[in-house]
């Protein structure tokens, strides 16, 4: 007996020792730390089950999380959450919120994740990060792969990254980056690299000759294809759609022999292509360019075992009826305004002593003039730096949180003036408002170059402009003449800085240029905005094909959208903002189909109908009556053209929602059969009947409509949910 508890004994011994030690306990330290993420998370779901006797290192792996351990040590850590990102359109139907709290600290997380010393695999996604990325995250010295896609990390990429000298894939695709892509070409183990759905540019960014993979797409890159790229042998993959390159493709780029995927639509890439097809090659997208000449042989032999996508350029085909092309004069209008070229100078050299002399006399006047206005900015800056520092939490979400409710809202017409903390934070994403400098402006419109003009009003030009960072931006000169001195108009620039929100074209920044002519003061205010290069919400209805695509869920989500345009234009500024010339036209959505609110009423000029309290709230419900209208269009899909069409849609739904559900149903978009609940439709078809009273103080307040738009969308959730996908509505 004794000798058979020798032998277990030892066999006991000889078991530990072979045991592996990627299944070997955490050290204390290091099971603290991931308790400690947890924490920092906020207790995402996929940590939900973890507590003080879990052995983390013993968790079977799943599709949210992954551990694993070796010699005590993390070396893998793959956490997916369920959050929504910035490209993704369903965050107005979303019922959780797409941000951690305002609580959360990204540097907290990185400097306690950076103590896992031992980290060759970290991916944090979905999760609803937010913050800009710390340069402490050079720290993790054995990482191998690091993905935090989809979540809102914004702000430039730190340099200390590539001194990650393991790094083999970097995944930061979907979230706020802009500014440059630092140097990686230190990266020489990278194979992978996605920074696709960020606002980086305009530089095309610099990497190793090894990457196998480059992902760039819907960012903000301005530049050409550096020829470089054709030097890449390992590579596959590349993906540069959705940008600003232009220039001519590489002759050698569609032949590389390793080039598998080759995606480069959507930009103002001009020329020829080339004549030669690599063997390789599965997927080639060059479609809305402006490239001319004859389509390559190549292509034909191609077609049954690669898809090969050409449209919307100048080419001279006729194969394949569905690949559109422009005429020749299309590509080289475009192709001459895609490339801006250098600034001229505002003042040219001249030997005329009298026009120096003038010239000088001018300045010198002009610098009497500016400095009074200098010294005002400079006031309000300091007032407006003491406001972002007081709501230094305004800026930690992105999306607008709305709670849902149980039952629609009554609908008396009340009109609330409050302003709801949580529709200010929903600017997030946006580059910082700032204050331009004349150079700044004359070199985005590359001296008021006439080409950039996009239309001309009573108040001035609006051009399209590119920002020294390669982000795209409309300029719009408004001219103001006033009596007296410049500072009677800063109690209206104020109000610029606050028109900042998701669902609003939004205002980046502004400059002012004045200048004396007695007894006036006419002073130029250069308003800068965003620019939104996709669709209006009537082109979208106008083709067949994209309205069809817009079922109920997704017309809710954009009716919702510009609901909280209109709601952060009345009560999120003071005074409100009514008299916004609503129009479907005036809708733009982005790539994401996110509905964004343009050509709003930008009050720069005092006028005394905005201090009459009647026309206000006349203007008020104008922009609820004109919000109907979009609705009305958004639920039958039909364009409207006059005040008879309205009053004949507005009777048909009418009638429709008193009867049995055919008859409403026969007045819809026949398009949306079977995708909405009966109830969703009936109540989002009332308030739009009720936004379109005639009588003017009938019709709800901006709080009401958006109340009952989510109440909408929370029965189409609830039923959806529940699998009622039917054609019986």
């Amino acid at each position: 007996m004794k000798n058979f508890w020798v032998c277990f004994n030892y066999l006991f011994l000889a078991v530990i020792l072979v045991t592996p030690s990627s299944i070997a306990q955490l050290t204390q330290s290091e099971n603290r730390i991931l308790f400690q993420v947890k924490k920092l998370l906020e207790y995402p779901e996929a940590l939900q089950g973890w507590t003080r006797w879990t052995n983390l290192c013993f968790l079977p792996p799943s599709p949210s999380l992954k551990i694993v351990c070796s010699n005590g040590h993390v070396t893998e850590l793959t956490i997916i959450g369920n959050k929504t990102s910035p490209s993704s359109h369903k965050e107005a139907s979303s019922n959780s919120l797409d941000t951690l709290s305002a609580r959360f600290s990204i540097d907290s997380l990185f400097t306690d994740m950076t103590k896992l010393s031992n980290l060759k695999v970290l991916s944090l996604v979905s999760l609803g990060l937010w913050g800009p990325l710390p340069a402490k995250i050079s720290r993790f010295w054995s990482l191998e792969v690091l993905n935090i896609s989809s979540n809102f990390i914004y702000g430039e990429i730190p340099s200390s990254i590539s001194s990650l000298k393991n790094l083999r894939s970097l995944v930061l695709a979907d979230n706020l980056f802009n500014g440059s892509v630092p140097d990686l070409i230190r990266l020489t183990s990278l194979e992978e690299l996605n920074l696709g759905g960020n606002k980086l540019g305009p530089e095309f960014p610099f990497v190793g000759k090894n990457v196998v993979s480059i992902i760039l797409r819907n960012n903000s890159i301005r530049s050409y294809i550096p020829p470089q790229v054709i030097h890449f042998g390992k590579l596959e993959v590349l993906d540069l759609s959705s940008n600003e390159l232009f220039g001519t493709i590489p002759s050698s780029l569609i032949s590389m022999p390793s080039l598998q995927y080759l995606n480069m639509a959507s930009n103002h890439l001009s020329g020829n292509l080339s004549t030669a097809c690599g063997s390789a090659l599965t997927f080639f997208d060059v479609s809305h360019n402006l490239l001319v000449g004859k389509l390559p042989s190549c292509f034909g032999s191609m077609s049954s075992k690669a898809t090969v996508l050409y449209s919307g350029n100048c080419l001279s085909t006729k194969r394949l009826k569905d690949q559109q092309q422009h005429p020749s004069s299309y590509c080289k209008r475009e192709g001459a305004l895609a490339v801006k070229p250098p600034a001229r100078k505002l003042v040219k050299e001249s030997g005329n002593k009298g026009v120096t002399l003038g010239l000088v006399l001018g300045i010198i006047g002009g610098v009497v003039v500016i400095s009074g206005l200098v010294s005002l900015l400079i006031v309000f800056i300091l007032r407006k730096s003491k406001t972002e520092r007081s709501d230094h939490n305004m800026d930690k979400s992105i999306a607008t949180k709305f709670s849902a409710h149980a039952s629609p809202r009554p609908n008396n017409g009340t009109t609330t003036r409050r302003i709801p903390h949580a529709m200010k934070q929903a600017t997030l994403g946006l580059p910082p408002y700032r204050i331009f400098t004349s150079e700044e402006i004359e070199d985005a419109t590359n001296n008021f170059d006439p080409s950039n003009i996009i239309e001309e009003g009573t108040q001035g030009q609006l051009y399209k402009g590119w920002l020294r960072d390669g982000s795209v931006v409309l300029v719009n000169c408004v001219k103001i003449k006033q009596k007296g001195l410049p500072h009677s108009i800063m109690q209206h620039i104020e109000v610029l800085s606050s028109l900042r929100h998701r669902h609003m074209v939004s205002v980046l920044g502004h400059c002012i240029v004045t200048q004396q002519e007695p007894p006036q003061t006419i002073s130029t205010v250069f308003i800068v905005t965003e620019y939104i290069s996709n669709v209006s919400l009537r082109d979208q209805f106008a083709d067949g094909r994209k309205r069809e695509m817009l079922k109920w869920p997704q017309r809710m989500a954009i009716s919702i959208g510009i609901a909280r345009g209109v709601q952060f234009l009345h009560t999120g500024v003071a005074p409100g903002i009514f008299g916004n010339n609503l129009k479907i036209e005036n809708i733009l959505l982005d790539e994401s189909l996110n509905a964004k609110v343009s050509r709003y009423n930008i009050p720069l000029t005092s006028k005394s109908a905005l201090n009459d309290q009647s026309a206000t709230n006349n203007a008020e419900k104008e922009d609820i009556y004109q919000l109907g209208v979009i609705l009305l269009e958004v639920i039958t899909g039909k364009q409207i053209a006059s005040s008879s069409e309205i009053e004949q849609l507005k009777d048909e739904l009418e009638n429709g929602s008193s009867e049995a559900a055919p008859v409403l149903r026969s007045a819809i978009d026949p398009t949306l059969r079977g995708t909405y609940a009966y109830e969703s439709m009936r109540t989002a078809v009332q308030i739009t009947i009720n936004c379109l009273s005639k009588i003017s103080r009938e019709r709800p307040s901006i709080e009401d409509v958006l109340w009952n738009l989510q109440y909408s969308m929370q029965v189409q959730e609830n039923w959806t949910s529940s699998g009622n996908l039917s054609t019986k509505f």
